[in-house]
């Protein structure tokens, strides 16, 4: 293969991601005003932090930072696992399923762009909560550590987007697919760290929260508090999400072969 069909097909295969994505999220999406918006995916998250800010000083569980970086990480859970859902089961649901699968373009790029949207989605949320709560309540960040919280933030709406794809693949199976990501998204906000400090947690529940995207939470402490980019968190961040970017794509494919033996659009 020469440089150039290299090229116009790593082209095509990002204006897949890209492109495909975006009319995915406006479709989907096409409802929304701006006060539905800023209420649901702003403000909620940031009455969330408050909440356990102040229930933490009152049960005296640990400091301000703790929540505080937790819940900015965590915040973006519920636009990405909830977006992600329903980016693929979504599909299903308005009848547009057979559409996707009638498309002769490559299915990985096709469905990881659905999850794209969210990963800016949940970093927007993030760093809004972030910033809001420390204006709010007068956490002091390292500017030198803004670079590093910017990846960990990024990393952890990753996670989260691929972590609600592959949520996604089972709603294709099963017919409330939000009792799953509403159960999904209760264990990121127990599992996680972000307002029960891990080692209070018995051990299976710290088992769980290791293959779950909840690496971040830590690595974005040790950052506001000076104590520089852990790799080891992140990178277990980044493959975590790569896990589960496989488990999104894998069901996908198989759950399509299946449909097409019973020569059927859709996936039951």
């Amino acid at each position: 293969m020469s440089f150039l069909s290299l090229t116009r097909r790593v082209v095509r295969t990002l204006r897949l991601v890209v492109v495909g994505g975006a009319i995915s999220y406006r479709a989907l999406f096409n409802w929304t005003t701006p006060p539905m918006f800023i209420g649901t995916l702003l403000v909620g998250p940031l009455l969330q932090l408050l909440f356990f800010v102040f229930l933490g000083r009152q049960l005296e569980v640990a400091d301000d930072r703790f929540y505080l970086l937790g819940n900015a990480v965590v915040s973006a859970s519920t636009a990405c696992v909830y977006g992600g859902t329903m980016a693929v089961a979504n599909e299903r649901r308005y009848g547009t399923l057979g559409a996707v699968r009638l498309s002769p373009r490559h299915r990985a790029p096709l469905w990881l762009g659905r999850a794209l949207p969210y990963v800016l989605n949940g970093l927007l949320i993030s760093v809004f909560t972030l910033t809001v709560a420390t204006l709010l309540l007068g956490l002091r960040i390292p500017v030198g550590a803004l670079p590093g919280l910017a990846a960990v933030l990024l990393a952890a709406s990753a996670g989260c987007s691929v972590f609600g794809l592959a949520l996604g693949a089972l709603g294709l199976r099963f017919r409330d697919v939000f009792l799953v990501s509403n159960v999904a998204a209760s264990v990121l906000l127990l599992l996680t760290g972000a307002n029960v400090p891990r080692e209070a947690l018995p051990e299976w529940m710290r088992a769980v929260g290791d293959v779950l995207p909840t690496h971040a939470a830590e690595a974005a402490r040790e950052l506001s508090a000076g104590g520089g980019l852990d790799r080891g968190r992140l990178g277990a961040e980044l493959a975590t999400g790569a896990g589960y970017a496989v488990l999104a794509v894998v069901p996908l494919a198989v759950f399509e072969r299946g449909s097409r033996r019973r020569a059927t659009l859709d996936l039951m």
